[in-house]
């Protein structure tokens, strides 16, 4: 019960702060405002005040801010307050503030959670592997306790102590035996690709909606084997998977005291060409508290939130080129509910940054330029500076509708999606002991 409640405030908190934006843009461009609404449908609760009625409705799946003048199915109001009579740049404020307060909050949920003490998951630092420049100088099984005099618990604490400009001393047990090696400064790029930590074949996270996810793996399963293949780790595990000839795999798995196989389609990597994917994490067992100071956090606010960005302008291109990665990427409430559920079992402060990660979502998709949404907004707007006129009437009915119902569609995909995964989970989820 408490998943849903959670699940509601996030989509509660994101839609308010959106309609919000577009509220008060619009008040200050002059334009007036009939309904200010959290929900759709029939109100549950409704006050006017100076004439403009604020409700919540019964259905928690958006909002909507009604102003005077912006509905094409009726005859254009002349009233100078009127949002059809506002300049077109104003429009485009109007449009953009929604989404725009989104990204705000992101950012500042983004600083928020790196300047409180949140709880980092992390490997041991245990070298797994060296290549390149480093493989004379790591073993693998080395572990590494401490980075220019700093004590370290974990793999990316080890890297962050990693120095670029001066010669560092790492202090590791090898073979039983303490020793201390002493590098040069470091190039951290090569770093990171050439040594690698250890990371057995546990499961962390399975995304959900993907293979793993719908083949009934859990978090904590330890992988023993791809297509009869035996492992060693998380990397003989990966190559195989990736590399399989099929379009299939079938990992033998162990959880607890049971051992069982499980059959699963590959599905195509939308952020990395030509790789493939079942939707599972490494498993992190060391966990740390950390936190940063105000300067460091609002740097690593705003360069996470602009990544965060990037990245999913990337995958939406990917999907576009690569439609068949759709089924996997769109999702619905369901979706999101077990997104939701997933995050507030690991803190508050992992359920901080899946309610930011879902305001960036919803930015990107609302400025898509698909008419109905703000992104439709901003292109006639654009369109109206352009010309000189704003497009004729009928012309935005007709792509007003056809967006509408594109959006439908979409809906009802992500929906149907959403049930036929879990479905097949729960078809999935019987061990049958090997």
């Amino acid at each position: 019960m408490i998943d849903i409640i959670l699940a509601l405030v996030a989509l509660g908190v994101l839609v308010t702060v959106h309609e919000t934006g577009h509220f008060l843009a619009a008040r200050l461009c002059g334009v007036g405002v009939e309904k200010f609404s959290i929900g759709f449908g029939k109100p549950l609760f409704k006050l006017i005040r100076n004439g403009i009625e604020y409700r919540i409705g019964w259905i928690p799946l958006g909002g909507f801010v009604k102003m005077i003048g912006d509905s094409l199915d009726k005859e254009m109001e002349q009233s100078p307050d009127s949002f059809l009579q506002a300049r077109w740049w104003k429009k485009i404020i109007i449009a953009l503030a929604g989404p725009f307060s989104n990204l705000l909050l992101a950012m500042v949920l983004f600083i928020l959670v790196f300047m409180l003490p949140s709880k980092a998951e992390d490997q041991y630092p245990v070298v797994g592997k060296a290549t390149g420049e480093y493989e004379l100088i790591f073993n693998a099984g080395d572990s590494i306790y401490a980075v220019n005099g700093k004590p370290v618990r974990g793999w990316y604490q080890l890297i962050g102590a990693l120095s670029t400009t001066d010669e560092n001393r790492i202090d590791l047990t090898r073979n039983g035996k303490q020793t201390a090696l002493d590098l040069p400064q470091i190039e951290l790029v090569s770093f990171v690709r050439d040594v690698l930590p250890a990371v057995s074949a546990i499961v962390g996270e399975v995304s959900p909606g993907f293979p793993a996810w719908r083949a009934g793996l859990k978090t904590g399963d330890v992988i023993l084997a791809v297509n009869d293949s035996e492992i060693a780790d998380w990397y003989d595990m990966r190559e195989l998977i990736t590399g399989a000839a099929g379009d299939s795999v079938r990992l033998t798995v162990q959880r607890g005291d049971q051992v069982f196989a499980r059959s699963m389609p590959l599905e195509q990597n939308p952020m990395a060409d030509g790789q493939r994917l079942i939707g599972i994490t490494q498993h992190m067992p060391v966990s740390y508290k950390q936190s940063y100071p105000p300067v460091k956090a609002v740097q690593y606010g705003v360069t996470s939130t602009l990544n965060f960005i990037a990245l999913n302008y990337v995958g939406l291109y990917k999907i576009i080129s690569c439609p068949e990665t759709l089924k996997s990427s769109v999702g619905g409430p369901v979706m999101i509910y077990s997104m939701s559920s997933q995050s507030a079992q690991k803190g508050v402060s992992s359920w901080i940054l899946f309610v930011a990660a879902i305001s960036l979502v919803l930015m990107i998709m609302n400025l898509l330029p698909i008419p109905v949404l703000d992104g439709g907004h901003i292109m006639f707007a654009l369109v109206q500076g352009i010309i000189g006129r704003p497009v004729p009437r009928k012309v935005q009915l007709v792509l007003q509708n056809i967006g509408m119902i594109l959006l439908l569609l979409l809906m009802t995909y992500a929906i149907y999606s959403d049930f036929s995964k879990v479905f097949t989970r729960a078809m999935s989820g019987a061990i049958k002991p090997m």
